[in-house]
């Protein structure tokens, strides 16, 4: 048994997020027993963690903190509304608040919080948020921890990301000034660590402790790590003084897969320097740390033995083939439609599409696409299904892979042919009451490399326009069956009311 099973219930609050999802599979190395809360079921049961309990809740909903709070000891509180918009500070305080008293009603011996580094000249929200939203959890009756931690190395990490998009995309790049800032970044294993150990210090209630890596490094000279570690090319890196953090957000959604709001947030803490005092912590929980290039190597060699647990949400991630120049983050385009149809009806054409049936719109579009397939060297016009009105998890349907299903909800299938990057096409079917029901489609592309972005722009028009127009097509084949579904009935009933006047007629011309 593991010294650290002995610890009472242990909530990670934020399991969805990038830390919060590598905590859970720590924690559950450990033999500590694990509760995993996150405003989506969908993405934690998409995890498929053995022996943790989920729990859906929000911290900006207090009636679904006491769930979630119920008999724990620790709870780990790692949300954060970096994406949430312009208001986002003001949502961060609120959650804490809300968190802090649920947790004080609950019983909670200690609540682990991870902040961010604050620099003596920190001015943006995105970090004086970080910092106010410790306070916040502080001013309850629950001791709490509080842990800094600067960019985190490792495969899912948005800093991490940005800057293997970077160095990976593009041989020469013009960027702004925040690349010579500097850091110490910490390796995600080191974080880990420390997260698990200080719960169970008393020493660290009340603290606020610094986590840090062993250099102080820029992150131009860490993004040339990451292609030389990845075995590519350093990029020539051309710093500018032009690029405010707005322009630097749209540049990044322009040459990385980051989301922009993701962008604007990391922009905002990106141009400081940061420095950590992390002596008290060192102290406390001894460990080796990895150097930034270590730390990089262990994030690739994880990623190879597909020991990465934070998977992006779309389940992308595991099919990005686990190559180093594959963007963790998609590019994402969809179309949408509402049929006056069930569930039932939509999903017995979305089980259908491919093989005989091709994609009932545009097939000549598709069939355009293989023949370029095909040219050179793909899959191309391989067609066919095991089954052409049923589906299940690994089947083929032509060049797709079957690599999510739950009937008359979900469909997610894996793009099979040559592309550079990798794709995932999903398909959402969601009631919204009067017997009418939502479609929606949705490419996920995580590009590999300049090629993968153009690959991307020249055919995001084509996509937009061609999932409108399926989305749209699937309704009228659903709707078509429901009328005639209701015709039958309607038929039907009329039979049936016919019946015993037919009867008495009959009876009545044998005279009886």
């Amino acid at each position: 048994m593991h010294p650290q099973a002995t610890r009472g219930l242990t909530l990670v609050f934020g399991a969805s997020g990038y830390v919060g999802s590598n905590l859970v599979a720590s924690l559950r190395e450990r033999e500590i027993p694990v509760r995993a809360a996150a405003r989506s079921a969908d993405v934690l049961l998409a995890r498929e963690w053995d022996r943790v309990e989920l729990v859906q809740a929000d911290a900006l909903e207090p009636d679904s903190l006491e769930e979630a709070l119920a008999g724990v000891e620790t709870a780990y509180y790692l949300v954060h509304s970096m994406a949430a918009g312009r208001h986002f500070a003001a949502l961060d305080l609120e959650a804490a608040a809300n968190f802090a008293d649920a947790a004080a009603r609950a019983g909670v011996k200690r609540i682990v919080y991870l902040g961010g580094l604050v620099p003596d000249a920190a001015s943006g929200a995105h970090i004086t948020s970080r910092r106010e939203t410790g306070e916040v959890l502080r001013a309850g009756s629950v001791p709490v921890t509080e842990v800094r931690a600067g960019i985190i190395i490792g495969a899912g990490s948005a800093a991490f990301e940005v800057m293997r998009d970077l160095a990976l995309n593009l041989p020469v790049m013009i960027t702004p000034r925040w690349v010579r800032a500097k850091s110490p970044p910490i390796a995600l294993e080191n974080l880990l660590h420390y997260l698990i150990e200080v719960a169970a210090i008393d020493e660290t209630a009340g603290a606020v402790l610094d986590a840090a890596g062993p250099e102080q490094v820029s992150y131009d000279q860490m993004m040339r790590w990451v292609a030389e570690v990845a075995g590519k090319r350093a990029p020539r890196i051309l710093p500018v003084p032009v690029l405010t953090p707005r322009l630097s957000s749209y540049w990044l959604g322009l040459t990385t897969a980051v989301p922009a709001s993701v962008a604007r947030a990391l922009i905002t803490g990106l141009r400081h320097d940061f420095e950590a005092d992390d002596a008290v912590l060192r102290r406390l929980v001894p460990q080796r740390l990895l150097s930034v290039r270590e730390a990089i190597a262990a994030a690739f060699a994880a990623e190879r033995g597909h020991a990465v647990a934070a998977r992006w949400n779309e389940g992308a991630f595991a099919r990005r083939g686990f190559r180093h120049d594959t963007a963790f983050y998609a590019k994402k385009a969809s179309g949408s439609a509402v049929a006056n149809a069930s569930p039932e009806a939509v999903w017995r054409h979305v089980s259908r599409i491919g093989g005989r049936n091709r994609y009932y719109y545009m097939n000549w579009l598709w069939t355009l696409r293989e023949f370029m397939d095909w040219c050179i060297g793909g899959p191309g016009f391989t067609r066919g299904r095991r089954d052409p009105d049923h589906l299940r998890l690994g089947d083929m349907i032509d060049y797709w892979t079957v690599i999510g299903i739950r009937p008359e909800e979900h469909l997610a299938l894996n793009f099979g042919l040559k592309a550079p990057g990798s794709g995932i096409l999903e398909f959402n079917l969601e009631p919204i009451g009067h017997g009418q029901t939502r479609i929606t489609i949705t490419a996920y592309w995580h590009p590999r490399g300049i090629w993968g972005l153009a690959y991307w722009y020249v055919l995001v028009p084509a996509h937009l326009f061609l999932f409108r127009g399926w989305s749209h097509a699937i309704a009228r084949r659903a709707e078509a069956d429901a009328d005639a579904d209701a015709d039958a009935d309607a038929d039907a009933d009329i039979g049936t009311q016919a019946s015993p006047a037919m009867d008495h007629n009959h009876h009545r011309a044998r005279g009886e």
